[in-house]
């Protein structure tokens, strides 16, 4: 399993052993077992994976029509994806070789609840405590998919909205640190100085992710041993 994650994750940096297992368990895919049940995943069952993750990284869809997509190709048949801006692509024994268009695109409401594979109560739940947040034209952005998604995996593991509350206070916090540092250069004159306030913004934004990562690690080191 962890040589599968490997290989997955420099296209996906979000995927988990729990993610794998999540869908095998979904039937979507089925990996050999050696007679003491040791999971052994083929080249084809890799493959296999990257499609569903880059189908729902990049058309939204439920894990449902995933598999009815890939059940049609294996018995040869055409098959297309609605794309993000809702026409419809052609896929003939692979995936369209253009993930980022999703990147900028918005999603209506039934559409992410289809991402994350959750009820309106779960969704509601979640913008009540501040955890997904729509859009002012009341869509939601790539950002918000993969936050919801997320939200909807921890929740497999008992993680309910409450818990996640000091998750968001401290994201909230950590934006507000930034901020201080970088609004002197957002309010200058010069398009220059502005333009590296957005890039010092993603450069703390992501030093602040890989801080928070390292910090929790150590926590759980410390409190397992």
């Amino acid at each position: 399993m962890g040589t599968v994650l490997l290989q997955l994750r420099d296209e996906f940096p979000e995927v988990t052993i729990s993610k794998i297992r999540f869908l095998e368990a979904e039937g979507l895919v089925e990996p050999q077992r050696t007679p003491s049940g040791y999971r052994k995943f083929r080249p084809d069952d890799v493959e296999r994976l990257a499609q569903v993750l880059r189908m729902q990284r990049d058309h939204y869809l439920p894990l449902k029509v995933i598999r009815e997509h890939l059940d049609a190709l294996a018995r040869g048949e055409q098959a297309s994806l609605p794309s993000p801006d809702g026409e419809r692509d052609p896929v003939e024994g692979g995936l369209p070789g253009a993930p980022g268009r999703a990147t900028a695109a918005r999603i209506g409401r039934a559409e992410l609840l289809a991402a994350a594979e959750v009820t309106e109560g779960d969704l509601d739940a979640w913008e009540s405590y501040g955890l997904v947040v729509p859009t002012a034209d009341g869509g939601y952005d790539a950002e918000t998919v993969a936050i919801a998604r997320l939200v909807a995996d921890l929740g497999r593991f008992g993680l309910e909205p409450r818990h996640l509350r000091a998750v968001r206070a401290a994201a909230d916090r950590e934006a507000g640190l930034i901020e201080q540092v970088v609004a002197p250069l957002r309010r200058h004159r010069n398009p220059q100085t502005r333009a590296h306030a957005e890039a010092t913004a993603k450069e703390l934004a992501e030093l602040s992710v890989r801080l928070h990562s390292a910090l929790v690690q150590t926590a759980l080191r410390i409190r397992l041993h």
